[in-house]
Formats: C-alpha cells, structure tokens, sequence
C-alpha cells in the first residue's frame, strides 16, 4: 500500500491505494532528495514499472553507470564509442594526484549541473578536495572540453530523436542558462550509442545518451540518463504520446485479465438449464449440462402423469393448492355425461403437485380438450382408489430418487 499526502485548503488529506504498475519519470536521488526508500518498497511488493526497478536502482549512483559504459567502449572501441576520461576519487583523501588542468570536478550525485565545478589550477583542486571532505562522498574529474554544442540522443520504445543544444549566455554549461535548441537527423552512429546503452541492466524501454562536441570536431560522450531523462524541443507532447504507448504496451504484457467462472455462477447456470431447458430454444447445445436438465424435467412429467392416474375424479373432493405447485386439468370420465362428451370443470376437475424447487416451477403440459361435439373418447376402465393411491405412491418414491441421483450427478461432479 502506497499513502500519499495532499493539502486542500490547509488540510492534510492521506491517499492510500495499491499500484498495479509504475511510471518514474523522476530522479530517485538527487543532490536534496533521495527517495530510495520508497524504490525498494516497490521492489518488495514486486510492483512492474518502466524502467524496470532494478536498472532504476543501478542509475542512483552516476560512477556506477559509467563503469558500465567504459565495458561497452572496451568491447566497440574508442572510436566506435568516445566516451571521455574520467578519474574516480572514493574520498578526499585519494585527492592528491593532480590531474592535467583545467578538470571539471563532480561531486557526489548530482543532476541539472550541480556538484560540477570547474577548476583551472592545482591550489583550486585542493581546495576543492576540502569541500569533498566536507561533503563526505566521493568525487569524479573529467578533462575539460570546450564545447561547441551538446547532443542530446533519446529512444523512447523504437522512437529515436537527436537534439543539439548550443548556449548563448556565454556560460560553459550548456544547460544552465540560455540556450538554442535544434533537433537533427538520427544517424548510425548516435543509433548506435543509444541502443548499446538502451541494453544496460537488463534492457532500458527509455535511455537518452548525453554527448558533447569539441570546437575541434571531436565528439565525447559524458553520461546516460533512463526513465527520468529531460524531454526537449517541440516534440515533447509527442514524446509523452510515445510514453503512454509504451506504459501501455508494458502493462497489457505483464497484466493480462484472468478471466475464471465460479462454481456458484455455473450451479446457478446449471440448475436454470436444468428447470427450464425443458422449454428453451430447441437449438441449445447438447451439452452434459443441457442432457441433465432434459432428464430432470422428465422425472417431474413423469410424477405428474402418475399421480394424474392415481387421482379417481368420482370423488369429487377437492385438495388443497400448495405454494408454488401447477394446477393440472384432468378432462372428467363420468359415466352420466351423455353422449356429448363436455364437461364444465367443478370440484375433483383439478388436482395441485408440488414439485421439489418451488421457485421454478414447470409449464403444465398441454392437454387435448375432447371436441365440443364429437363423440365420447374412450377410456381405461377406473382403478380402485386404494390400489390407485398405492401405486402412485411407490412412482412417486421411486421419482423422488431418480431426482436426488441427477441433482447429485449434476452438483457432486463440480
């Protein structure tokens, strides 16, 4: 769980949500903010991001970055790959070799050209070895290059985009103050720099390659940034577009939707088949489902057929209507009828069944009315009530069972 904090009106108000995926478009540490401890959080509840958190965590310390890339010149060679000469101090005290002057001394890690000094004489670099000892972190120099202009190589995804950037304040950081902006066209040789460093740490979705060029024509590359890199120029809009893409495309590989179907939906969707499939599309599939439904509805025809003949309407009694039962009509075989064969319906014309799940009961079958005027249909000669009564009793036992096997067929399986 992730808590954020936001002020309305004076009011601190606490967030807490818990985040399926990252995007860190921020240094994780800079030179008055240091937020690796939330960066290990995440990697504790393995939460994907772009970058991935592990390369994040190797770009916290610069010099950790640029033993990497001097393992890429050694294998491309120096004029493949310029990198430029650097000398790694762990503390001050190592500060005793003075290098050729003038350096550009850094100190600690730093963004947007602080910790960056230039020095011109060995009484300068010594004073700023105090100041590194002060700081008690380590330091790094670098030859100064009068630079021309810096480049700036980017890939977003499978987007490359190259800016020059030249400064008019007359300052020797070209990214303080004012300075001109102009993209390029993307050449071989910045494609190759970007997608050599784009394969640092296990692979960079979002690297930019940081280069300067000489007045002497000679290029030197000075650092590379990932995810938290600046976007420039007036393609920035498109650039965030290309991000978005990208975040999107990492989350729909790595959150696919699971989509499972639970054992209460489908018993549900079981047990309505099972009711009402009787009387359903006739071109519902032949399922093992749909087959056990059919059975089902036929065990109730056939209770309702064997207490239909069990029933002696001479009686003429009239038994209650349960909850939820369906009235059956049983066309009358009095003997005293005539010969015109219709009879209005009165006491013992209708008879109740209950069925074992009242809330969906089934549709009475339909049953052939005699014609108005016809002649009389035949029949079976009545039954005793006793034996009637007694063998639809054994039918309807035996029923009741058949029930209980296809219910325990259907639910016992799943």
């Amino acid at each position: 769980m992730v808590d954020i904090q936001v002020n309305r009106n004076g009011t601190k108000v606490v967030r807490s949500f818990k985040p399926d995926f990252l995007l860190i478009r921020q240094h994780v540490r800079d030179a008055h903010e240091d937020w690796r401890n939330l960066l290990l959080g995440f990697q504790y509840g393995g939460i994907p991001s772009v970058n991935t958190l592990s390369s994040t965590y190797n770009f916290l310390d610069k010099p950790w970055v640029f033993a990497q890339m001097i393992q890429i010149q050694k294998r491309l060679g120096k004029d493949a790959f310029p990198l430029i000469e650097q000398a790694y101090y762990p503390n001050h005290k190592e500060m005793l070799i003075t290098p050729k002057f003038p350096v550009v001394v850094k100190i600690g890690h730093a963004h947007q050209g602080l910790g960056k000094v230039k020095i011109d004489s060995a009484h300068s670099f010594q004073d700023i070895a105090s100041v590194v000892a002060v700081c008690q972190s380590y330091a790094t120099t670098e030859p100064f290059v009068e630079g021309k202009y810096d480049l700036h190589i980017q890939k977003i995804g499978d987007n490359y985009k190259a800016y020059l950037r030249k400064s008019i304040s007359g300052n020797w950081k070209a990214n303080t103050g004012s300075a001109m902006l102009e993209q390029i066209a993307m050449n071989e040789r910045y494609k190759l720099w970007v997608d050599e460093c784009s394969k640092l740490f296990g692979g960079l979705d979002i690297v930019a390659v940081e280069a300067i060029q000489g007045k002497d024509g000679r290029e030197h590359i000075i650092e590379v940034n990932g995810s938290s890199m600046t976007l420039l120029g007036e393609t920035q809009e498109e650039d965030r577009r290309l991000i978005a893409d990208l975040v999107l495309t990492r989350m729909q590989q790595v959150l696919k939707p699971v989509t499972t179907l639970s054992k209460a939906t489908s018993s549900g969707a079981i047990m309505h088949q099972a009711l009402n499939g009787h009387h359903s599309n006739p071109h519902q599939s032949n399922s093992p489902q749909s087959r056990h439904g059919q059975q089902l509805m036929m065990n109730a025809t056939s209770v309702r057929q064997a207490q239909g003949q069990g029933h002696n309407p001479s009686m003429g009694s009239e038994r209650p209507v349960l909850p939820g039962a369906v009235p059956v009509t049983i066309p009358s075989h009095s003997a005293g009828a005539g010969g015109s064969g219709h009879h209005p319906q009165g006491p013992g014309a209708q008879m109740s069944h209950s069925m074992p799940n009242a809330h969906h009961p089934p549709h009475p079958q339909p049953h052939p009315h005699p014609h108005p005027h016809g002649p009389p249909q035949p029949h079976a000669p009545p039954m005793h009530p006793a034996m009637a009564a007694r063998t639809a009793s054994k039918d309807e036992e035996d029923t009741m069972k058949n029930l209980r096997k296809t219910f325990a067929g259907i639910f016992g399986d799943m």
